[in-house]
């Protein structure tokens, strides 16, 4: 069985997987924060794990970590300039994010044949054009919604920090809380709005844990999906695919 794991910048995400099978069709799967990060040991062990698949962002201290506590030697998810379908358009293909990388391959897999605009909204929201032949042009990174909130509260003496579950405004807002969220709603809705204009696209795709709080605000001529877990899709399609990562100096 093949363990996929997505490393960013808040949690671990995980999920196993048969070689051949459907795409989502996880056989188990989890989450944790980093700090909980220790508990995957145990969580892990139970499992039949015979091959790993690692996207890490999150550093390498978190990707030793990992490591140590697999029964197999993950092979590490990296941004090539080809894989499954999707070729690589940064102007240098090995420095685009795995996350971004993978999450555009899971995007194409998904609605081949279609000018995309995939938006993962995490600490990070990133906004990612691939057109229909499957060509990742490139995109725009920008602080998640919960950090733009955080950035206010801790630089602006006067300004609260807003609670995580706070309810949305509607319309202009009469506090200064409500203020503040619809503020960060709007410049997350804004970009991704942008992004669908500027590549033409034919359907927005959505991922990452504010998207159910970012979708409502958005107002797109396209068709939206919410998709959970597109960076893990987009790391099944490339072991599918074959050549997905490396392992020490050699390719998986």
């Amino acid at each position: 069985m093949l363990l996929l794991i997505d490393a960013g910048n808040t949690r671990i995400k995980w999920a196993l997987v048969a070689a051949d099978g459907a795409a989502g069709g996880w056989l188990a799967s989890g989450a944790v924060t980093h700090a909980q990060l220790d508990t995957l040991a145990a969580q892990w062990a139970k499992l039949a794990i015979s091959e790993a698949l690692l996207s890490n962002v999150a550093g390498s201290v978190i990707g030793m970590r990992l490591r140590a506590m697999l029964p197999v030697a993950p092979c590490d998810f990296v941004s090539l300039p080809q894989l499954a379908g999707l070729t690589n358009g940064y102007r240098t293909p090995s420095q685009l994010g795995c996350d971004r990388f993978a999450a555009a391959i899971g995007a194409h897999a998904l609605a081949p044949g279609q000018a995309l605009i995939v938006a993962n909204c995490g600490t990070a929201t990133t906004i990612d054009a691939i057109t229909a032949d499957g060509v990742f042009l490139g995109g725009m990174i920008l602080p998640g919604l919960g950090l733009m909130a955080s950035s206010l509260a801790r630089n602006t003496a006067q300004l609260p920090q807003i609670a995580g579950d706070a309810m949305l405004p509607a319309g202009f807002a009469d506090n200064t809380d409500d203020a503040i969220l619809s503020g960060c709603l709007a410049a997350q809705a804004g970009a991704i709005e942008r992004a669908v204009r500027m590549h033409g696209a034919s359907a927005c795709l959505l991922s990452g844990g504010a998207a159910p709080r970012i979708a409502p605000a958005l107002a797109l001529p396209v068709p939206l999906h919410l998709v959970d877990n597109i960076v893990m899709l987009g790391l099944q399609a490339s072991a599918r695919a074959g050549t997905a990562g490396t392992q020490g100096n050699h390719v998986c």
